[in-house]
């Protein structure tokens, strides 16, 4: 029986040792990795901290590959994953020479690799939806992936913006309860960076007695909904309290929604530059079933990037 070779086979570098502190970017040379990689660099740069540019081995979780269809050997394939990494850097160098910039190629699964190096990163970046097998690879299941297990925050580039001024100097938030406190404090500490304000969208987790949607409060008695009302507004008030006075040069505008609440996200992102709610990882941190249909919506539907933060 031929014995199958393994990356290590054919001279791939081991990972070099996991940072603390910086932004991890995953890259495959598709367009969605190259806006999701001008989007690290400005957050890298906002944050004075260093860029690792991953680009991680799309196959077995043990590093056993077979040579795919159309390339001519391993060795030609290595020199393509080279190459990948040196133009992302090449990129990053040029358009921000003070960046540290750390590449690195990995034999394992993208999502796995992801996920053990963002586990100390500031922030991890991917890419949105794009073309091709291997983009979708990256920037489709990885990312749904590697949101259902990240321990800290993720970014997916949606939308069109690009990186650098504020298109509409506003940061939204989705908060429902305390849990969400630390999405909260990383839309602040994002608007504070952007010089922009925040936007906090309560969803209202009011009794929903049809078991379908919340009763709006006008079509209940006039003193049920009065209550109701002060009940939902000292929800998402008494959230970011703390984080007004913490941070009291960040403008701060607060909605509630009834029902709907990812639909109503997806619309508000319309006027922001960042969407940032609560990860909530239904299976632990194990892969796939990956995330709730919430968290789904706005990961294919957002009109600009998402950052999933995980509970504090």
């Amino acid at each position: 029986m031929k014995e199958r070779k393994t990356l290590w086979d054919y001279g791939a570098y081991a990972p070099g040792p996991v940072l603390t502190g910086h932004v991890l970017v995953g890259v495959d040379g598709s367009h969605e990795a190259v806006r999701a990689l001008d989007h690290a660099t400005a957050e890298a740069r906002a944050r004075t901290a260093p860029l690792e540019i991953l680009h991680a081995w799309p196959w077995s979780r043990h590093g056993a590959v077979d040579v795919p269809p159309g390339a001519k050997n391993m060795g030609s394939l290595m020199d393509g994953a080279q190459g990948v990494l040196e133009r992302a850097a090449a990129r990053v160098r040029e358009r921000a020479p003070e960046l540290d910039v750390v590449p690195t190629l990995s034999p394992e699964p993208a999502a796995t690799e992801l996920v053990r190096r963002g586990d100390c990163a500031a922030l991890t970046v991917v890419g949105g939806r794009g073309p091709g097998r291997v983009a979708e690879l990256l920037a489709g299941s990885v990312s749904l992936r590697v949101a259902a297990r990240c321990g800290s925050p993720l970014m997916v580039v949606r939308g069109e913006l690009t990186p650098g001024e504020p298109e509409h100097g506003t940061v939204l938030v989705g908060v429902a309860d305390d849990t969400d406190a630390s999405a909260a404090l990383f839309a602040f500490e994002e608007a504070q960076r952007r010089g922009a304000q925040v936007r906090v969208l309560h969803v209202s987790t009011a009794p929903r007695p049809s078991g379908r949607v919340p009763v709006p409060p006008t079509t209940r008695p006039e003193a049920e909904r009065k209550t109701l009302l002060r009940s939902e507004d000292a929800v998402p008030r008494t959230a970011v309290s703390a984080l007004r006075e913490k941070f009291p040069e960040v403008g701060v505008r607060i909605d509630t929604v009834w029902s709907g609440g990812a639909a109503a996200l997806v619309e508000a992102g319309r006027a922001a530059d960042l969407v940032v709610i609560t990860a909530r990882h239904r299976h632990g941190r194990r892969l796939g079933p990956p995330v709730g249909s919430f968290t789904h919506a706005l990961l294919h539907e957002a009109h600009c990037p998402v950052v999933l933060a995980p509970v504090g």
